[in-house]
C-alpha cells in the first residue's frame, strides 16, 4: 500500500510449457504442498523507530525498527511457501541467491526523484533507505531469475525499476474509509495474459494506494486496468514478473497470486536444480 499521506506457450507461473510444475492443486490435497522442499519467499519489510509504536519509553524513541505486515506471510504459508523476511542488513545479493521467489510489499511513496520528478505537496512517507535496498534485491532476482510478486508500491517499484513513472497524487483510490478485506471496483484482465491465466477475467478489489502507475517502464505490459483506466496489473512477458496495484494479502481467502508465486518458484528450483 501507499501510505496515506500526512504469450502463448507459457503457463501461469510465466515459465514455458517445458518447464516441470507441480501437479494441480487438486491432486494435492487442497493447500498441502507437494513433496520435495517448500520454496523460500522472500518479504520485504519497512522501517521505523520506536517512536511510532504506541507506549514505547521515551528513551527508546529513536531506536531503529524493521517491521512486517504478517497478511504476506500467511498467503505464503498456505499457498505452500515458506516465508522468509528479509532484514534490511541482509546483502542483497547474497539473501536473493537463497530465496525461490521475492514478494515486494506494499508501504511507503517511492521518493520522487528517482523518477525524475519533484515531490508533491501531497507525497506521503518516504524510506529512501527501502527504496535502495528493494531496488538492489529486485535487480538480484531478475539476475538469477527467480519470480517477483510487487505488491501495490511493489508495483510501483518495479516500473520504476525500468525506467517509469508514478503518478504522485490520485486521493480517489486512497479508500480507507472502506474495509481493507471488502471489494471497492473490479479489474478486467487482458485475455492471454499471466494475469488472466492467474485470475481470470475479472477480479475485485481493495484499493489503498494514493499513486498509481503514469509512463510505463521498459518491456512492461499492462494486463489489467481499473473502471477509470487506472493501471492495476503489469507483468513482464516471458518473465515470472507480475505486480498488482490492489492488496491481495489482505482480501478474503486465499488469493490465486500467492499460489502461482510458489509453483513459479517450484518451477525454477526444479530447472535450477534447487529442489
Amino acid at each position: 500500500m501507499n501510505e496515506a499521506p500526512g504469450t502463448p506457450g507459457e503457463d501461469a507461473t510465466g515459465t514455458t510449457a517445458t518447464d516441470p510444475l507441480v501437479a494441480p492443486e487438486e491432486e494435492q490435497g487442497g493447500g498441502v504442498p507437494p513433496p520435495g522442499r517448500a520454496p523460500l519467499i522472500g518479504l520485504t519489510g519497512r522501517t521505523r523507530t520506536f517512536a511510532d509504536m504506541a507506549g514505547t519509553a521515551a528513551s527508546l524513541a529513536d531506536r531503529p525498527l524493521e517491521m512486517f505486515v504478517r497478511d504476506y506471510s500467511r498467503q505464503v504459508a498456505e499457498a505452500g511457501g515458506v516465508p522468509v523476511q528479509i532484514a534490511f542488513d541482509a546483502p542483497a545479493g547474497a539473501i536473493v541467491s537463497r530465496l525461490d521467489g521475492l514478494v515486494l510489499t506494499g508501504g511507503a511513496d517511492v521518493e520522487p526523484s528517482r523518477y525524475g520528478q519533484r515531490p508533491d505537496p501531497e507525497l506521503g512517507r518516504v524510506e529512501t533507505d527501502r527504496d535502495s535496498y528493494e531496488l538492489a534485491l529486485l535487480e538480484a532476482a531478475l539476475e538469477i531469475g527467480i519470480p517477483v510478486l510487487g505488491i501495490c508500491r511493489g508495483a510501483q517499484v518495479l516500473n520504476v525499476f525500468l525506467g517509469g513513472t508514478l503518478e504522485q497524487h490520485v486521493p480517489t483510490h486512497s479508500r480507507y474509509d472502506v474495509d481493507p478485506s471488502a471489494h471497492v471496483h473490479e479489474v478486467e484482465i487482458e485475455p492471454g495474459s499471466l494475469a488472466a491465466r492467474v485470475y481470470g477475467s475479472t477480479v475485485g478489489v481493495n484499493s489503498l494506494h494514493h499513486q498509481t502507475i503514469s509512463e510505463l517502464g521498459r518491456g512492461l505490459r499492462v494486463t489489467g486496468r481499473a473502471p477509470d483506466g487506472t493501471v492495476e496489473v503489469i507483468e513482464w512477458p516471458r518473465r515470472p514478473v507480475l505486480a498488482v496495484q490492489w492488496h491481495p494479502e489482505m482480501l478474503p481467502g486465499r488469493d490465486p497470486s500467492f499460489r502461482w508465486l510458489t509453483e513459479a518458484a517450484r518451477a525454477a528450483m526444479g530447472g535450477q536444480g534447487r529442489a
